[in-house]
């Protein structure tokens, strides 16, 4: 397991130059905003604007903290988010407007490469116990507090830490306190 502290994020502007987006894991490691296969990372999002274009990318967002905001992908009518909502899978290379609901948020974005990986994003809260593929990539994202187990060993997630599990190991995760959260965010290929 490969434990990712929050404090050692990297911090960089937006592929549009619109805000800060704060990448927790790429791959491959060092790829760049226009070469990776699967990317998570945590954006602050302050105004009403327009979301960066990554031609060939599926996108899944989850609101983490503030108001929420509204989405109007392709054209069509908003969806709202918040921080309650189930993570939203939309097409990366499409238009997307984002309006704020009351005040900045903070969200969490995951990214793979179509017709590379696949990616799904689940929130989950209390326990889980997980059993992936052999070939599935597993990452944990703590939004609160969370103890991860696999095999003998055990990792304290602080805040918005997160792990990375080798494919096919059996993981059990439990929050700090029953009403914590986090997300599983898994990537096949294909």
């Amino acid at each position: 397991m490969r434990h990712l502290k929050s404090n050692a994020y990297t911090s960089m502007p937006w592929k549009n130059g619109g805000g800060v987006t704060t990448e927790i894991i790429v791959h491959p490691a060092g790829a760049t905003m226009t070469d990776f296969d699967w990317r998570i990372s945590m954006a602050d999002v302050a105004q009403d604007g327009p979301f960066s274009i990554f031609p060939e990318i599926d996108r899944t967002l989850s609101i983490l903290e503030g108001n929420g905001m509204s989405l109007s992908i392709d054209g069509k009518d908003p969806v709202a988010l918040t921080v309650e909502s189930a993570p939203l899978p939309f097409a990366a290379d499409v238009p997307v407007d984002a309006t704020l609901t009351d005040g900045p948020i903070v969200d969490l974005n995951v990214m793979s490469r179509r017709g590379h990986f696949r990616h799904r994003v689940e929130k989950h809260r209390g326990e889980l116990r997980l059993q992936p593929a052999l070939a599935t990539t597993t990452f944990i994202f703590a939004v609160d507090p969370a103890a991860v187990s696999s095999g003998s060993e055990t990792i304290d997630l602080q805040r918005r830490d997160g792990l990375l599990i080798e494919p096919g190991a059996a993981i059990a995760v439990r929050s700090a306190d029953q009403s914590g959260q986090f997300f599983i965010v898994t990537f096949d290929r294909g």
